[in-house]
């Protein structure tokens, strides 16, 4: 046997992440991809399977620790014959040739590789990509306020210094206004504290930011669906036999798909300047899922090149994982537009609020009869 040392893979860029669940103990033996610990980032919770299969030989974290991309999980005894043809693999290749184009417009050799003067980053709440650009750039990270999450530095951050621009001190995403004071319920009768997770926190420091920083306008209206959902039940043998279930839902993303299409403006972001619109040629759907954790916004990718069958399918795993905790980050980004649903709850419109930094956002309620004078 030799003995192998389980890391924290690639989790995005997200660091001193939690440990809610530790799925193995000393001993155990594992199978290829079975998960190891859970962790609780800002968006979601997420299994980290094991890149080997083996028997656990030691835990190096427990519940309630926070790890970061890089972190020792574990020791793994694996297989001789696994760990030989590991070691008869040749090595990844670290970087590509520079193009000509590449070489003309990269930074001196000691500018890229030099620190600013050999001051220390290591105080400072950045990316290692936010890291590289600002010493490549000759930028010292101390002299700049983030306005990141908790005061993370970001590439905005770094762009708006090369330009000249004042970087606004961070204020953690609470808004700038006067807090609700605080009260003893306990006077009043009895009470229950539960703390939330970290999930619903970040999810309510990022609705509230979206909230303020965008302006919100709605506007409310109905569509005869008699047909769509006569066609749709012509679907259901069909569909049985791909083993899928069509919802509405799949027709309402081909919808805004080729919406978006017909009107960019609803595809597009606003750049940090706030002087340029960025159209995007993709259209990444993202689908509101309440969960028990908290809310999460799975995206489906390139809606306009699937059908309704692989959709659907696509929808009911993305579902499945979002409640299950196995999500990743990568399931969670390049949104480009979203869809919340409060069909399950009913009601008649609501307004719900704009995943930022996209530019709109659709709200649908639950279908029903009702009559319709014609003509």
């Amino acid at each position: 046997m030799t003995t192998k040392e389980i890391l924290v893979p690639d989790i995005g860029d997200f660091q001193d992440v939690e440990i809610i669940e530790v799925l193995v103990a000393a001993g155990d033996s594992i199978a290829l991809d079975d998960p190891l610990i859970t962790l609780e980032s800002d968006k979601a919770a997420m299994d980290v399977p094991s890149p080997k299969a083996g028997t656990v030989k030691e835990l190096k974290v427990g519940l309630g620790d926070k790890v970061s991309e890089g972190d020792l999980i574990l020791l793994l005894d694996v297989a001789e014959a696994e760990a030989a043809s590991e070691a008869k693999a040749p090595a990844p290749r670290e970087t590509s040739p520079a193009t000509p184009a590449q070489e003309a417009s990269a930074p001196p050799a000691a500018a890229a590789a030099t620190p600013t003067a050999g001051v220390s980053f290591d105080r400072v709440h950045a990316s290692p990509s936010v890291r590289r650009i600002a010493r490549e750039r000759r930028i010292d990270l101390n002299q700049l306020k983030g306005t990141g999450r908790k005061g993370r530095v970001t590439k905005q951050d770094l762009d708006r210094f090369k330009e000249g621009k004042v970087v606004p001190a961070a204020t953690g995403g609470a808004p700038a206004i006067p807090p609700i004071p605080a009260v003893d319920f306990a006077k009043f009768g009895e009470i229950e504290v539960q703390p939330l997770n970290r999930i619903k926190r970040l999810t309510g420091i990022n609705l509230s930011r979206a909230w303020l920083n965008v302006p919100h306008v709605t506007h409310n209206d109905e569509a005869d669906i008699t047909e769509l959902e006569a066609f749709r039940q012509a679907l259901k043998p069909r569909a049985e036999q791909a083993g899928v279930r069509v919802t509405l839902l799949s027709f309402f993303m081909k919808a805004c798909a080729a919406t978006l299409q017909a009107f960019p403006s609803f595809n597009a972001s606003l750049d940090p300047s706030g002087e340029n619109l960025i159209f995007k040629k993709y259209y990444h759907i993202g689908i509101a899922v309440d969960t028990p954790n908290g809310l999460v916004v799975p995206v489906i990718r390139d809606v306009d090149q699937k059908g309704l069958f692989e959709l659907s399918a696509e929808l009911a795993e993305m579902s499945g994982n979002a409640r299950n905790k196995k999500l990743t980050p990568g399931d969670m980004q390049g949104g480009t537009f979203t869809i919340s649903s409060l069909g399950g709850i009913g009601g008649t419109s609501f307004t719900p609020i704009v995943n930022a930094p996209e530019v709109a956002i659709l709200g649908l309620t639950r279908s029903q009869q009702k009559p319709i004078p014609q003509g």
